[in-house]
């Protein structure tokens, strides 16, 4: 008699045992498909606060057409004088990007974009001088435009097409900083 109520306790003790661990590998299953969940939304969070971010680099980018001038070598914040990579270290500082000095450095920075994957905020690179070495950035806009700081017919922030000729050949690559 004591061994069958020994017995009845050790089997119900397995049994008890054994829904534990059913309902402890349910209940992890479902705290997985939860983070999953959240980690879907957590993605569309961090991407609509990228493209927000993206927005106001070029926002600000765009507000200093105008007041902006280039210089060679320079990086003078308040007199608003900058070469085109001590202008993007600027304007992705305003966003809390920091951004190292100079276009090598910078097309180092982040990770590799293809040209067909350009999205708005990605930093490209342009030779501009010596064929196939690295001397000038702009920050994307979307739609084969760029902004960037720059000498020519304009002195300073100006608006360019991806899609020109002049462009094109010169293009080397892309970075994703956001």
């Amino acid at each position: 008699m004591f061994k069958q109520k020994l017995i009845k306790k050790a089997i119900v003790g397995v049994g008890c045992v054994s829904i534990l661990l059913s309902s402890s590998f349910l209940m992890s299953n479902i705290r997985v498909q939860a983070s999953t969940n959240q980690g879907v939304n957590l993605q569309a969070i961090t991407s609509s606060s990228t493209q927000k971010k993206a927005d106001k680099i070029i926002a600000s980018a765009q507000s200093s057409i105008g007041k902006v001038k280039y210089k060679f070598g320079a990086n003078d914040p308040k007199q608003l004088l900058f070469d085109c990579s001590a202008f993007t270290k600027y304007i992705f500082a305003k966003q809390g990007i920091n951004l190292k000095s100079g276009s090598t450095a910078q097309s180092k920075q982040g990770i590799y974009i293809a040209r067909k994957n350009l999205q708005k905020g990605d930093l490209i690179f342009f030779s501009v001088s010596k064929a196939g070495k690295i001397n000038h950035v702009g920050i994307y806009m979307g739609n084969g435009k760029f902004i960037h700081n720059t000498t020519g017919s304009t002195n300073g922030v100006t608006i360019g097409n991806l899609n020109l000729a002049d462009y094109q050949k010169r293009y080397i690559t892309a970075r994703r900083v956001l």
